[in-house]
């Protein structure tokens, strides 16, 4: 892994804050965004064609399915032609226990063949990306092993991931790491690849930073969206209700020209839940 020099990083630095100085002095035309929602959301019994219908219903365009996970891909492709229903991308499911920076090359390789069956699985579906949480920093794993072993570790798959033409879009969580925009993006810029991107979480963000300067600062790398609201008096908010600021974010989005998928990860429920969460997402999309 090679890490940029002193001059390289300043340089980096001054051209993000030049360019989100330049793009704030111009108006931001409206941005066209695709609604979605986590499979796990949907709080509807019956089948997954039932379950895709209920999403559609709602206002949802896509659905984002777990993976590795138990569900029959001949069943999710037909509930997918039977409805309509585009599938955009998966979550990875094993990378918050089986995280590509513990110090156990067993539990590392467990996380890496989850995320080759997450490739897999987005393949057969139709998607894009596969969500990835790429370590976690506690008192057992340092910050620097955490970057150093999951570098690692997704290198390992990029020729995978480059034969089945999905990407590998990194969220920033509440995992001790990442901290910054400017690390952000020297992060995925560290492979050199097109295939490793960012999957933004705009409420995640809120509680130590500011979602406009993220998505200004990584650009070109946002790859898709995850829509959630914080406060930093209450915490966790409805969409729209807390401190996310949506038209500055909109105002971001339209400056890097972002337009796509973007998929709303709060708690679901049944029908009248999941249109309620379509309504507010048009309303700050609309701000």
């Amino acid at each position: 892994m090679k890490s940029p020099d002193r001059r390289q990083f300043f340089e980096f630095a001054s051209a993000a804050f030049l360019l989100g100085g330049l793009e704030h002095a111009s108006a931001a035309p409206r941005v066209r965004l695709r609604k979605a929602l986590k499979f796990g959301m949907v709080g509807v019994e019956g089948s997954l064609r039932d379950k895709f219908q209920a999403a559609l219903d709602a206002g949802f365009e896509g659905i984002e399915l777990d993976s590795p996970n138990d569900l029959d891909s001949d069943e999710v492709l037909s509930a997918k032609e039977a409805t309509g229903i585009e599938l955009p991308g998966v979550v990875d499911s094993v990378h918050w226990h089986k995280t590509l920076g513990d110090p156990d090359p067993a539990v590392r390789a467990e996380g890496v063949a989850g995320l080759e069956t997450a490739l897999g699985d987005c393949k057969i579906y139709g998607g894009t990306t596969v969500l990835l949480v790429p370590a976690v920093v506690n008192g057992r794993i340092s910050y620097a092993e955490a970057y150093v072993r999951s570098i690692g570790e997704i290198e390992k798959v990029l020729p995978l991931a480059k034969e089945l033409g999905i990407q590998i879009a990194i969220e920033n969580v509440w995992n001790n790491f990442l901290l910054s925009p400017l690390e952000a993006a020297r992060y995925v810029d560290t492979f050199g690849s097109d295939l490793v991107g960012w999957y933004m979480d705009i409420g995640n963000i809120v509680k130590y930073g500011w979602p406009a300067q993220w998505l200004r600062t990584l650009g070109k790398r946002v790859l898709k969206l995850d829509i959630k609201d914080y406060s930093r008096k209450t915490g966790w908010a409805k969409i729209g209700e807390g401190d996310s600021d949506w038209p500055e974010v909109m105002r971001a989005l339209a400056d890097i020209g972002y337009e796509g998928w973007a998929s709303a990860e709060v708690a679901g429920g049944g029908p009248e839940r999941l249109k309620e969460i379509s309504e507010r997402m048009d309303r700050v999309f609309a701000a």
